[in-house]
């Protein structure tokens, strides 16, 4: 900034200018903050680059206290829950999958009792016992059963697990204890919910 203004002055100043420098140097501190502030707005304008409050603030005007930001959650987290909830297909089998693959970044599993191509037939290529197909009901109308996976997530580096030796009492090493922030179950029921057909029920298991 500093450079700037002085390129913008006439000639006829000198080289050495100490008073017109910290005269300068004053103006573009307050400009350099003024332009940070503008960049920092631009983000919070964006969902994809909203942070903080800001991102509860997007969450708050499309869908007021509906979706709330879960304890400890983090802003990625919550930027996917208000992505599944804004873009989603909603009422349709492939909606609900889609919804939860967005959410967790793992495609779940839809079983409907009755629909041919979930339960398969005897002696057609659907059926496989432990391995493909199910057992089908008539009862079951407006009924699924969803496996919904929950996100693969990577060690923490230096806490040990249960059982582990490194992290036993009265050792020479360490432990800690330490909790991941991030998606919970009642985060994917929730999406589960906002996109499912009314009148419907869907049995959610979690893996």
């Amino acid at each position: 900034m500093f450079n700037r203004f002085k390129s913008l002055l006439p000639r006829w100043f000198g080289d050495q200018t100490p008073v017109l420098d910290a005269l300068l140097h004053g103006l573009a501190a307050t400009a350099r903050h003024a332009h940070r502030l503008i960049e920092y707005a631009r983000l919070q304008t964006r969902l994809q680059t909203a942070t903080g409050g800001w991102l509860d603030l997007i969450a708050a005007d499309f869908f007021g206290d509906a979706l709330k930001r879960g304890p400890d959650q983090s802003d990625a987290a919550f930027r996917q829950r208000i992505r599944a909830r804004l873009f989603g297909e909603r009422a349709t089998r492939a909606g609900l999958i889609q919804a939860l693959n967005d959410l967790t970044g793992r495609e779940p599993r839809v079983f409907e009792p009755q629909r041919i191509m979930d339960t398969g037939c005897y002696r057609g290529p659907g059926l496989a016992y432990g391995l493909k197909g199910g057992y089908g009901s008539r009862r079951r109308a407006y009924q699924c059963f969803v496996t919904a996976y929950r996100p693969r997530i990577a060690g923490l580096p230096f806490v040990a697990g249960y059982r582990i030796p490194c992290g036993a009492y009265k050792t020479p090493s360490r432990a800690a204890y330490a909790r991941r922030r991030g998606l919970t179950d009642a985060d994917i029921v929730d999406a589960v919910n906002h996109v499912k057909p009314v009148g419907t029920t869907v049995w959610i298991r979690f893996r």
